[in-house]
């Protein structure tokens, strides 16, 4: 099939991004470091003390529509936030959108709506912010192209886990490249699949590799312990934007981000303590405690828009072939010890989001429906922190490796693919389990025979350790077509193993074309899925 292209563009978006990228990276990474380690606006830092605004770490965009976009930024101190839009980098005859003024109630952070605007169309826009004194910063700029109306060619990317294990910016070999490899393919918009941080790893300036080699890491103060304080999680995601790629990606391709485990801790549901469990740096027992915190750093420095409703949970519309379903597999968790209940009836999910999840797929007409599952199907993902001394191992995602009749979260599954097994052209995608892999599901070989054959395609991880392949609960028969994988645990990202997904609709055939790709850019496997009328 043809690779999705904008005609109307007089230039190329790659260009174009590589242009707004600089204007994009106006604060030296020194500054932006400095913040990381003591995020409050008001703190007396150096890049602080200037008479106007800074924008402290770019821009970024999030939550696209045919009519605009959600732009995101921070000013180190009190300030209203000023988004112009355009169609070319000139700025000429470009509109003016006056925000909220940012505070150090959000740490800084603000985010503005822009509207109105045409559908499939490339967008230039501008971040400024005016001071109390009226003021301006310098300011930043991006670029994103808005969701179409009609059908054509599309292009998106999911992958997940950023900055784990450990596994910091490293100089040597130049910072997180696989976000310089993914905006050089011009996607369209990116589902950043969960583990946007690592709130539970921290990063010292040395770590050994499994080669043997020393792997060095750019330090900050936020990420030299656990994160438990709403400080510490801001931190977090401060480093991770202190990286020049990562930056460059985020303020040119708009996200549709997923919240999972390790924006709070690794494997986490609500209602759990980590009294007895051995984590190691933490105070603070209540795991609620510490998904309140989390989430609020989260809200605060991700482009994304929690409506009335506070779900996270949302349906996005792209164009008449395309539509996302972007799970919450988080907050509505059951215990990870319940894995193997035999009553299960609404699990990972809860009641609500089982039921919208099911009415969504059956009442959308988009052509493709993307459905965006943090945590894997069929992949056996055991959590040894809370497995009983005396009882079956809890598990993490979805299935427990029984191989006969759906038990524990495997029953809201169940439900949802027989009452949605009339439903053509269903996809999942997920990250989660740090390698990447292609998973067919077949009834004729499953335990659990009630639904239409589908496919699952696996992504990361983008910037942390990489891990050897699971086995599959084969309750839906799943099955491994493909997998790249390490042998060794925790392979660190300078030695390979960090992949992204990348799909692709061709608006004339309607074939969708899913490319794993590696952070060199090489794809290492494709599969093309014919549309089923």
């Amino acid at each position: 099939m043809t690779r999705p292209h904008r005609a109307d563009r007089p230039t190329s978006r790659r260009t174009i991004l590589r242009t707004a990228a600089t204007g994009a990276l106006l604060v030296p990474v020194g500054s932006a470091l400095a913040a990381c380690g003591s995020s409050n606006p008001g703190s007396a830092t150096p890049s602080l003390v200037r008479n106007r605004p800074v924008l402290t770490h770019g821009v970024a965009t999030g939550e696209v529509t045919s009519g605009g976009a959600l732009v995101w930024a921070r000013s180190d101190r009190p300030a209203t936030m000023i988004v112009e839009t355009a169609s070319s980098e000139s700025f000429g005859a470009a509109r003016k959108f006056r925000g909220p003024q940012v505070t150090p109630a959000g740490d800084g952070t603000g985010r503005l709506r822009v509207a109105g605007l045409e559908p499939g169309q490339t967008v230039h826009y501008r971040v400024t912010f005016e001071g109390e004194d009226g003021a301006l910063s310098e300011p930043a700029t991006g670029i994103f192209t808005t969701a179409p109306v009609r059908d054509g060619d599309i292009r998106f990317q999911w992958s997940g886990d950023v900055v784990g294990q450990g596994w910091g910016i490293n100089p040597g070999m130049g910072g997180m490249t696989i976000f310089a490899t993914m905006a050089d393919r011009d996607p369209q918009f990116f589902i950043h699949s969960g583990d946007a941080i690592y709130a539970d790893n921290p990063v010292e300036a040395t770590q050994e590799q499994n080669d043997g080699k020393t792997y060095r890491n750019i330090t900050s103060p936020a990420k030299a312990q656990v994160a438990q304080t709403v400080d510490q999680f801001r931190g977090n995601y401060a480093y991770n934007l202190t990286d020049d790629h990562f930056r460059r990606f985020v303020g040119s391709v708009p996200q549709l981000v997923q919240w999972d485990d390790h924006e709070v801790v690794n494997n986490w549901f609500p209602g759990e303590s980590l009294e007895g469990q051995g984590r190691e740096g933490y105070t603070e027992m209540s795991v609620d405690v510490l998904a309140r915190n989390g989430r609020q750093a989260w809200q605060e420095w991700q482009p994304v828009e929690i409506g009335a409703s506070d779900r996270l949970y949302r349906r996005v519309s792209y164009g008449p072939l395309l539509d996302v379903f972007i799970l919450d597999m988080r907050s509505h968790k059951d215990p990870n010890p319940d894995a193997w209940s035999g009553d299960n009836v609404d699990g990972l999910l809860g009641p609500e989001q089982t039921q919208w999840l099911i009415d969504g797929l059956r009442g959308s007409t988009a052509t493709w429906k993307i459905v965006a599952n943090d945590l894997p199907l069929s992949i056996v993902v055991a959590d040894k922190n809370t497995t009983p001394p005396d009882g079956p191992k809890a598990m993490e995602a979805v299935a427990q490796g029984d191989a006969g009749d759906p038990l524990g979260r495997e029953i809201a599954f169940s439900r949802i693919l027989s009452q949605t097994k009339n439903v053509r052209n269903v996809v999942f995608l997920t990250a989660d389990v740090h390698y990447t892999a292609a998973i067919s599901y077949e009834p004729d070989r499953a335990g659990f025979k009630d639904f239409a054959p589908f496919w699952e395609f696996v992504a990361g991880p983008l910037h942390a350790g990489a891990f050897p392949e699971s086995p599959l609960d084969s309750t839906f028969g799943a099955e491994y077509e493909f997998v790249h994988a390490p042998t060794e645990s925790n392979v660190s990202p300078a030695e390979g193993f960090q992949h992204f997904g990348e799909v692709t609709i061709d608006g004339r055939t309607k074939v969708l074309s899913v490319d794993l790709v590696d952070a060199s850019g090489k794809t290492l496997y494709r599969k093309d899925l014919e549309p089923a009328s």
